[in-house]
């Protein structure tokens, strides 16, 4: 990167039949002290108002992949951006205000071209834990325990950023297999070629746990993609995933029950 000139950012949302979170979404960027770039929303086969809704937003270009599957999407999004720098979040992330800001500056300082960027989140529909407890949480399981399984940073989908370069290093190597976690996938693979992943607790943004109440059946198999695919990988310590897995599916019960009070009375 050169960093004479002022660094660009594209930020990539893969999305599909997200109607009911997208609007939030693309409001949030439209917030932000500094505006990236390019916005690509790479729809991936929606037949709800997704696209109509993103359509109304003039910083939005919209692409289509028609391969069903988040990672297909995100490929597509990534080969389009333009900027140096990639970020990544999901149809449901709720940017801060100074996110590009931030990201951007991180990458201004010093020589940085060999990191990727991940930060943390938490759940704005759940009341219970409160913010702050529940992103300490979210933290500690999903990066700081991911740390320690594979020995370097994960990164999260919902909150990420790498270089053009880098994706152009990586892109080649990455698995394209539906039942993984593909950005967990992504920074392993990237790690392993020898670029190295920042993480920046500073870098929150909030995310909805859409699974545990709009998809419940869909949590157990979504949980168990995290040891598959530190398995597929090789991962000596991928049995520790698998507790993780089996801990989440075990906790969330008791994370529905006691935030059904607060969604009644939304209601």
């Amino acid at each position: 990167m050169d960093h004479r000139k002022p660094l660009t950012l594209s930020i990539i949302i893969p999305a599909y039949n997200e109607e009911r979170h997208i609007k939030a979404c693309l409001d949030a960027i439209a917030k932000q002290t500094e505006m990236p770039n390019e916005v690509i929303l790479v729809d991936n086969n929606s037949t709800d108002d997704t696209a109509r809704i993103a359509v109304t937003y003039p910083f939005v270009t919209i692409i289509k992949e028609p391969k069903q599957g988040i990672v297909f999407a995100r490929n597509a999004g990534f080969d389009k951006a333009s900027s140096e720098i990639i970020g990544r979040i999901d149809a449901d992330t709720i940017l801060p205000k100074n996110w590009v800001r931030l990201v951007k500056k991180y990458y201004a300082q010093g020589n940085r071209y060999n990191y990727a960027l991940t930060g943390g989140g938490y759940f704005y529909n759940l009341k219970m834990p409160p913010k702050a407890v529940g992103g300490w949480i979210h933290n500690q399981v999903a990066i700081r325990l991911n740390r320690f399984i594979m020995g370097h940073y994960i990164l999260w989908g919902s909150n990420m950023a790498l270089t053009k370069e880098q994706w152009n290093a990586v892109k080649s190597l990455t698995c394209s297999q539906t039942d993984i976690h593909e950005d967990l996938d992504l920074a392993i693979h990237l790690n392993r070629i020898g670029y190295q992943i920042a993480y920046r607790s500073n870098i929150q943004v909030g995310v909805k746990m859409k699974r545990m109440f709009d998809d419940y059946p869909s949590l157990y198999e979504n949980t168990l993609w995290w040891p598959r695919t530190l398995k597929r990988h090789n991962i000596k310590k991928w049995v520790l995933g698998w507790l993780g897995a089996h801990i989440i599916m075990l906790g969330s019960p008791i994370l529905i029950l006691v935030n059904l009070p607060f969604r009644i009375f939304k209601r």
